[in-house]
């Protein structure tokens, strides 16, 4: 099969949170780490792609955590499924006390990429191989999220959503 491996997209971003990342109870903003999100899976996206990337959905963030004036703020991201010409990317965030010695994860989220050509038109992107159960499993569950994305935007039917039905149906089932 040709593809790439989810390892190979892995890209690790790391920030210092400053006084004018914050706000005023001395919290990094959440649109400054939505955009640190952004820069990071854009790599990941990139890498596994070989070309430029544009952001056509972010979806599924969750904030868990604040993240303090201070703290490193650590973004984990790779690629855990391409499609036609788009790749979806999982992040994790972490928040790191250095002087207190503790690592705590905030947030995690999954943006969606498409890769383009220099007239930004979709191009194809090649497959991605998961090799670890985590990354396989990351992998089946993204044409979910993917399925109900294009519902959500209007793009696809819930009955053309074969694999979302499938979970549904499980569910019911249980």
């Amino acid at each position: 099969m040709d593809g790439k491996k989810a390892k190979d997209s892995y890209t690790e971003m790391n920030e210092l949170v400053l006084p004018n990342d914050t706000n005023t109870f001395g919290n990094l903003m959440g649109g400054k780490l939505l955009y640190w999100m952004d820069i990071c899976s854009a790599m990941a996206a990139q890498k596994h792609s070989n070309s430029p990337v544009v952001t056509v959905s972010v979806d599924n963030v969750s904030f868990k955590r604040s993240i303090k004036l201070g703290e490193v703020v650590t973004i984990q991201a790779k690629v855990s499924r391409a499609f036609s010409s788009s790749m979806e990317v999982r992040m994790e965030i972490f928040a790191h006390n250095l002087p207190e010695g503790t690592k705590v994860k905030s947030n995690e989220a999954y943006y969606t990429f498409v890769a383009v050509d220099e007239n930004t038109k979709p191009r194809k992107v090649v497959d991605l191989i998961p090799e670890t159960e985590e990354e396989t499993k990351l992998y089946e569950e993204a044409l979910q999220r993917r399925e109900l994305r294009l519902i959500l935007a209007g793009k696809m039917e819930m009955k053309d959503a074969k694999s979302l039905k499938k979970l549904i149906n499980f569910a019911k089932s249980h």
